[in-house]
């Protein structure tokens, strides 16, 4: 790994670059993530994420870190494993939603674990609902977890409505909770940019990046709710900056990455800040 590239921001970045909305087709995205493997930013990147939808006769991903996103039905996913095996990828991870928005996730947990008992089946990422039975859901998952079963939380932070927008009280509860049964986990959707913002086309207060990987550290250091929410708040970059800067020779606690269109935005980002050295010793 790039020593231009802290250990704080080691793979904290998939590539979603096929995922919707993206106009990308595979074999564009499976050459330009090569070539972001060859750049000296390569520390920063986690998988490329591959919907199991696209997978086809025509991939080759030969020693590409890939993951897995299933939205295909849950029985169908061995099959895409084995298809990105095929293709020559190293599959690190897969993940899948156990349910939607105000359903009860625990039958789609079910699944999952049975799934994740395979022993040819990568570390599963369970996407669970940021609703009502999310506390059960994270108790489920350590469950499986004490049994050796390799599987771990994903949540959305944002979408196409305001409500799929947690409040930085509503993240920092989750946060916490998963501090305090030792989880890591993924995000999806809303990390556009490092610093807490809103959009002026939306009106949507988007998280930061930054913010989440700040509060993150916060969290694990013993931080309560309140104290995590205030980091998640914050729209200034100079304190998350200098909390980043202070843990940056140190592994990244409890987030384990996010997913952006362009990686080279949060790279950009994170140069500007200071926070990783833009290519040079």
């Amino acid at each position: 790994m790039s020593t231009l590239v802290p250990p704080l921001f080691a793979g904290l970045v998939d590539d979603a670059s096929l995922l919707p909305p993206s106009p990308t087709g595979v074999a564009e995205a499976v050459v330009k993530h090569d070539e972001h493997r060859a750049g000296w930013f390569a520390g920063l990147l986690g998988s490329l994420l591959v919907p199991a939808s696209l997978i086809g006769a025509d991939l080759h991903a030969q020693d590409l870190p890939v993951a897995l996103v299933g939205d295909v039905s849950l029985g169908a996913l061995p099959i895409a494993v084995d298809k990105l095996r095929a293709a020559g990828a190293q599959v690190l991870h897969l993940e899948a939603a156990v349910a939607r928005r105000g359903e009860d996730p625990q039958p789609g947990l079910s699944a999952l674990r049975e799934l994740a008992e395979n022993d040819e089946t990568p570390l599963v990422y369970a996407e669970i609902p940021l609703s009502w039975g999310l506390l059960s859901a994270l108790d489920t998952v350590v469950e499986a977890r004490d049994a050796g079963v390799r599987l771990a939380p994903k949540f959305r932070v944002g979408g196409l409505a305001a409500e799929l927008f947690p409040t930085p009280v509503e993240l920092a509860a989750v946060l916490c909770a998963c501090r305090d049964r030792r989880l890591p986990f993924r995000l999806a959707a809303g990390l556009r940019h490092a610093i807490r913002h809103t959009d002026p086309e939306t009106g949507f207060t988007h998280h930061g990046f930054l913010n989440v990987l700040t509060a993150a550290i916060s969290a694990h250091d013993g931080g309560e709710v309140a104290e995590v929410a205030e980091v998640l708040a914050a729209t200034h970059p100079v304190p998350l900056v200098e909390a980043c800067r202070a843990r940056r020779s140190e592994p990244r606690p409890l987030f384990a990455g996010f997913g952006a269109v362009g990686v080279v935005e949060p790279l950009t980002e994170l140069v500007r800040l200071g926070l990783i050295n833009g290519g040079y010793e």
